[in-house]
């Protein structure tokens, strides 16, 4: 049986179902009104700062009705109505602490163990299908990589397989850059050398949050990709040593690049970022990229180097990867803050044609919520 009972002083309220007891405190619910007063009914922010939300804001009264719970506050007089399986959804009065290095209830974290069950999709039919493309995207962001089959061999395809969710982000490389064997390259990307597992331009401020990679040509031997988990490697490194763990998330690395042609990127971030509840939010590791390391203090630079080489050993650890070929028309999508990726190394001989550009998943994660919206929206009709 669901009940609500308001504190004396009328600061929170207490709701109980009977699966949950959540408290709600008057000004948390007030500043989440839903009425066209508070929110525009279009686009549903904000009408109001909290500056115009009285400042000893408390709840006068509150009844269930049915499964709806109405609040009258003072001293407004105001009365809102509030969806119980909203203030659930949204509910932050929990029992549960988050352990440093969590991650988000919509990860998954994977092993090689992942091989057999790779998230891939149809370009055909994402490209056509809305419920395919969800259920794709669904995956991205689940395990934070996928592969696309069955796409165009044309030069430019991967900005096809962005249009699908969202941007292309430009950088000094422009819109995209092929990825084969050059004479003096820019970037070790562009030889046929083995590549360790990293994540891309971590020198970036911000950095770019989603890679395509797109095979136009593939006849050389070799050139195998490889994706490895960097949450997995994260979670791994703190079970195996909690203080290695916290002396790379405690402490930030510099990366840099520089080149002939004017630029000079650099950015100061920890191998692995945290939010302050502690939860994985990002991992940034990048051998060739990493600078002078300077905001390490004296007394733990050894441990640190310590934590970034069992870091590296966890990362090449054949258990954590998974490795596939793409075949021209296929394409794989990396979250660039979690997953790394890797090459092997591929002969002179034959051709070995990438192109690669960026973008951000911001996009993704917004048509992935609209494509739910609205299946959720069609299934209640």
């Amino acid at each position: 049986m669901t009940s609500v009972t308001v504190d004396l002083s009328g600061e929170h309220l207490t709701l109980v179902t009977s699966n949950s007891r959540r408290r709600f405190h008057a000004i948390w619910l007030r500043d989440n009104a839903g009425d066209p007063e508070t929110r525009a009914p279009g686009n549903g922010q904000r009408l109001i700062a909290v500056r115009d939300i009285p400042a000893d804001t408390r709840i006068d009264d509150a009844d269930l009705k049915g499964n709806l719970l109405e609040v009258r506050f003072a001293p407004e007089g105001k009365v809102v109505g509030y969806d119980l399986g909203w203030l659930e959804a949204h509910a932050y009065d929990t029992d549960q602490p988050r352990q440093r290095g969590c991650t988000a209830r919509s990860v998954e974290v994977w092993d090689a163990q992942l091989m057999g069950n790779l998230p891939v999709g149809d370009y055909m039919e994402l490209s056509r299908n809305d419920a395919a493309l969800s259920q794709w995207l669904g995956l991205v962001t689940k395990y934070g990589f996928g592969k696309v089959v069955n796409g165009p061999i044309e030069d430019g395809a991967l900005f096809k397989i962005v249009d699908l969710f969202g941007y292309v982000r430009e950088t000094n490389y422009g819109r995209h850059f092929d990825v084969r064997t050059e004479v003096n390259p820019t970037n070790l990307a562009f030889t046929g050398l083995g590549l360790q597992a990293h994540t891309d331009n971590p020198y970036r401020d911000p950095v770019p949050t989603l890679q395509v990679l797109y095979c136009l040509e593939s006849s050389a031997a070799g050139g195998e990709n490889m994706v490895v988990d960097g949450f997995a490697a994260a979670k791994r490194l703190r079970e195996e040593n909690e203080a290695y763990f916290d002396v790379l998330a405690d402490h930030c690395a510099r990366f840099e690049y520089a080149s002939a042609t004017g630029v000079c990127l650099t950015s100061r971030r920890p191998m692995i970022e945290l939010a302050p509840d502690g939860e994985l939010i990002a991992v940034r590791f990048n051998n060739r990229s990493l600078s002078a390391i300077t905001d390490v203090p004296f007394d733990k630079m050894a441990t640190y180097y310590a934590a970034y080489r069992r870091f590296g050993e966890i990362i090449d650890d054949t258990a954590m990867e998974i490795t596939f070929r793409l075949n021209p028309g296929e394409a794989f999508l990396v979250d660039n803050t979690r997953v790394l990726h890797a090459r092997k190394g591929y002969s002179g001989e034959g051709t070995r044609w990438l192109q690669g550009c960026y973008a951000d998943k911001d996009g993704l994660r917004s048509t992935y919520d609209a494509l739910c919206h609205a299946q959720a929206l069609e299934a209640a009709e």
